[in-house]
């Protein structure tokens, strides 16, 4: 069993929604036990934010939530762009965590200089990093994303290149085991699409809708942190988790949303570089796709890689889309019940935990 005891973690984009996620599962959860976790970004503001709310939290109401949270995070100003400051803290790392991302598909399509830079140019600098200076790293995980899967656009296409980056990897590095997870939307997630339409509802409408007949996969944080939990503990080398997610029509999560209220549905068109429905596993995957309970794996298809005890079987038949087994209107209304986000303000899920 993978242990994260006396470790150190290193989360990269460590202020984004799924790193704050998944720290907040390490300090809070008795089975994991790092030495220390390094939160790495960018961005001061968040990071202050995120040290005090661990402090209000804590310190100050004189509760004991969070383990010794006052030594084990370490938090570090810098950029996955920069080799610099990437070798400044991946020297120091058992485990890393790789959430850095540019992951707005409009804005990548838009910048898309600026979506390599952070998708690939990132991940290639965390493996330079292990493989120039022989740092001794058990472990490290991509967060990948539906659209990396036949990518339509600049974000997607970047988070494909990140995947190979990463799997490739393995071939030159003995040492360090490189995975990736791969997942789809994730619940009210920073610039998701409920906080929106919380926003729109909260100022009364309309609601604005790309095209009625859109879909997508949907998953919690906690289940994005589950799986990447899982890929840790069970992924060998190059594979790729992925969550048996269920998916939903974007009109009924809208609906479900608005409920009674009075707000009306505009529909704008899709949006540049948008699919009508994801894709989490493609036709040519399948044939390399393995099941792994509530996972899916894909089987790293270089032949270096590739171990000749796993059998091989197409589990799945055809590609794993969006369009398939989708929610209907009342299984969208529980989903999104049972994840507390049919509130009346949106201010009342982030106030329910700051952390998060």
């Amino acid at each position: 069993m993978f242990s994260f005891d006396d470790k150190t973690v290193l989360v990269t984009g460590g202020t984004g929604s799924m790193g704050k996620t998944f720290i907040h599962r390490l300090l809070s959860n008795n089975n994991y036990n790092p030495k220390k976790i390094i939160v790495f970004s960018r961005d001061e503001a968040k990071q202050h934010d995120m040290r005090m709310n661990y402090y209000n939290k804590t310190v100050a109401t004189e509760e004991i939530i969070y383990k010794d949270f006052l030594n084990i995070l370490d938090f570090r100003i810098g950029d996955v762009r920069n080799y610099a400051d990437v070798c400044s803290a991946v020297k120091e790392a058992d485990i890393i965590v790789n959430a850095a991302a540019l992951k707005q598909v409009p804005t990548c399509e838009y910048f898309p200089v600026q979506a390599l830079l952070t998708n690939c140019f990132g991940p290639a600098n965390i493996v330079r990093a292990i493989q120039e200076n022989d740092y001794k790293v058990d472990t490290v995980i991509g967060i990948s994303t539906d659209k990396a899967c036949k990518p339509v656009n600049v974000m997607g296409m970047t988070k494909s290149i990140q995947e190979k980056i990463f799997i490739s990897a393995n071939t030159l590095s003995s040492n360090t085991r490189f995975i990736c997870v791969r997942y789809g939307n994730v619940l009210a997630s920073r610039g998701s699409v409920i906080p929106l339409f919380h926003d729109q509802i909260n100022n009364g409408g309309p609601v604005t809708i790309t095209d009625k007949n859109m879909t997508r996969f949907l998953l919690t944080l906690e289940d994005a942190v589950d799986t990447v939990l899982a890929a840790i503990e069970n992924a060998q080398k190059g594979e790729i988790y992925i969550p048996k997610a269920p998916s939903a029509n974007m009109l009924n999560i809208a609906k479900a949303l608005i409920g009674e209220k009075d707000i009306s549905i505009n529909f704008i068109g899709v949006r540049p570089g948008e699919k009508m429905h994801e894709i989490l596993v493609s036709e040519q995957e399948i044939y390399h796709c393995i099941d792994r309970n509530d996972y899916y794996s894909i089987l790293p298809m270089l032949p270096e890689l590739q171990n000749k005890t796993i059998e091989k079987k197409n589990i799945l038949g055809k590609e794993l889309s969006s369009f398939d087994n989708i929610l209907d209107l009342d299984e969208t209304i529980d989903l999104l019940k049972k994840n507390n986000l049919l509130v009346e303000n949106v201010n009342e899920i982030e106030s329910k935990d700051l952390l998060r």
